[in-house]
């Protein structure tokens, strides 16, 4: 065990890390108007709308990857980093997309109509009164997608394979070591993940309890 320790390969955690991180900021930028949309609308297509965007959740990776594999090979972008980034978005948005729409309805309309009336623009009112607002949804997002997209597995097999220093994620890693029965290295690599994902969770749960009890003091 100790010795497996010593010889352990960081890059492909480095490369999940990367990925979700870079994935977590192109959603936050592009879920950011897109929540705040469907938050205050009243069209017919917000259903449609909603229901496109939620559908990475209930379709098989396999289904979504095959999709953008097809497209992807038509310009190159498969087996590429470039091309796993713009399969997390798909893949990760809803987790982005929901907290935000979430959080942004449960703001007091009064509020908003506060800010435009004093000359703010949909910007500014985004950025300076609603955003400040709603910290537990904007932190469940955030650490949310990052955290789904570290342990994406199928679209990411689909979409990148296993390239080193390309696109062998964790998931990946794991994934070929059980495969050749090397179950030691394995647990260590998912005991990792595990590690890595309670400790997301957990910082999610004590952030939104602490935003609670303040919220709570204003009472």
């Amino acid at each position: 065990m100790l010795e497996t320790l010593k010889t352990l390969e960081l890059t492909p955690f480095i490369l999940s890390f990367k990925l979700a991180g870079v994935t977590t900021l192109i959603l936050f930028i592009l879920s950011l108007p897109l929540a705040w949309y469907l938050a205050q609308t009243k069209s017919r297509v917000k259903p449609y709308l909603e229901a496109i965007t939620s559908l990475p959740i209930v379709l098989p990776p396999s289904v979504l990857g095959f999709y953008i594999l097809i497209i992807f090979a038509e310009i190159d972008l498969a087996f590429t980093f470039t091309g796993l980034v713009i399969a997390s978005c798909f893949y990760s948005l809803p987790f982005m997309v929901q907290p935000l729409q979430s959080g942004f309805e449960g703001l007091n309309k009064n509020m908003l109509e506060a800010s435009y009336i004093s000359g703010k623009s949909k910007l500014e009112t985004i950025l300076r009164v609603a955003l400040p607002n709603i910290k537990p949804a904007l932190m469940t997002a955030i650490i949310i997608t990052f955290a789904h997209t570290v342990g994406e597995f199928g679209v990411v097999l689909m979409i990148g394979g296993s390239i080193p220093d390309e696109t062998k994620v964790a998931s990946i890693a794991i994934y070929e070591f059980v495969e050749v029965m090397d179950y030691g290295t394995a647990h260590i690599y998912s005991a990792i993940m595990v590690a890595i994902s309670f400790l997301v969770l957990l910082g999610v749960y004590f952030f939104n309890q602490k935003q609670s009890k303040k919220i709570g003091g204003f009472h």
